[in-house]
């Protein structure tokens, strides 16, 4: 409810100084915001540059120490690991998905033996990496078989958490899978490895660029309207949300962020529950790309980024995260 009226309420007098402007700010950004994804690729002494996405990269293996080290100096509380799977490791089950000696379960065992518990491990549970055919789960006949997929995904879950991942984030949109999951994870003695939900996935025009990255982009055959959310939706969301509260989720994910801020503030004034953004590959490139060609200044990235505090998101998922300190200053 609004008091007062003008001209004895003047609103500009509290933003007329920059001590003041600062004094009576609602929303700010610290690197505890941030989640830093990172493509990994097989290989020695590489980092190869993303062509649709300017300044991030894929690192092999011996150059994740530079890139965790960095993290950690910026005070970054997670990073989210994804692989670039070569396709003579692809097949129509995801199999590789299941090897221990994959990138991201390498990934996870050096930074777990180098740092301990300095910083949290998040990782992606679905076969979109992994499969010939680009999608999430088991194809049949063009559509995605829902139960036969969690099976995969509750050994893949299982296997991540051995190795010694924080948070296990399912991304692939199957009915039921995060109760499977955790029963699953209690029952082999991991009962505080959390799972973070990617409870609102759209099936979105803004993944582009990461299908690039981790090399499944040529590959998608047809699309995943029958298992991602439909973008004319708002209380679908909520009701997927619920589902995975009540079947132990910690944290649920709204993928893709700033088109979606409503759904944000929808979930987080409903149920209180950690909420985490993911800007996504295509919202960070056409960010990128405008700021490269001078159509809009560099201070749209932070303008952007405070939009998802704003909405209610506890953290965001970004490329930018690994520059946020200079960004921020």
């Amino acid at each position: 409810m609004i008091t007062g009226k003008y001209p004895s309420l003047r609103l500009r007098r509290s933003r007329k100084n920059d001590w003041s402007r600062r004094l009576i700010e609602e929303n700010n950004l610290t690197s505890n915001d941030f989640i830093l994804p990172i493509f990994l690729m097989n290989g020695k002494n590489k980092r190869q540059s993303i062509k649709s996405m300017p300044d991030v990269y894929r690192y092999t293996l011996d150059k994740l120490s530079f890139v965790i080290d960095k993290a950690i100096k910026n005070n970054l509380p997670m990073v989210a690991l994804f692989p670039y799977t070569q396709n003579n490791k692809k097949n129509s089950l995801g199999t590789e998905a299941l090897n221990e000696d994959n990138l991201v379960c390498k990934a996870i065992h050096l930074i777990k033996k180098k740092y301990k518990n300095e910083i949290g491990i998040m990782c992606d549970v679905a076969l979109d990496p992994y499969t010939s055919h680009g999608h999430d789960g088991l194809l049949k006949s063009g559509y995605i078989l829902n139960d036969e997929t969690i099976e995969i995904l509750i050994n893949q879950s299982l296997l991540q958490a051995q190795i010694g991942c924080d948070v296990l984030a399912p991304s692939d949109m199957m009915d039921g899978r995060i109760g499977k999951i955790r029963r699953a994870l209690d029952k082999n003695g991991y009962k505080m490895t959390q799972i973070l939900s990617y409870a609102v996935k759209y099936a979105s025009s803004f993944y582009g660029p990461f299908r690039d990255a981790v090399g499944s982009k040529g590959l998608l055959k047809g699309n995943k309207k029958n298992y991602q959310m439909d973008f004319k939706n708002s209380d679908e969301a909520l009701r997927e949300v619920a589902l995975d509260i009540k079947e132990g989720a910690d944290m649920v994910m709204v993928k893709p962020g700033l088109p979606y801020l409503d759904i944000i503030s929808s979930i987080k004034q409903n149920f209180r529950i950690p909420v985490m953004a993911y800007q996504v590959s295509g919202e960070y490139s056409l960010l990128a790309n405008g700021i490269k060609k001078g159509l809009v200044s560099k201070e749209i990235i932070i303008e952007s980024l405070v939009a998802f505090k704003r909405a209610g998101a506890n953290a965001i998922v970004s490329y930018y995260s690994d520059r946020i300190n200079d960004i921020l200053k």
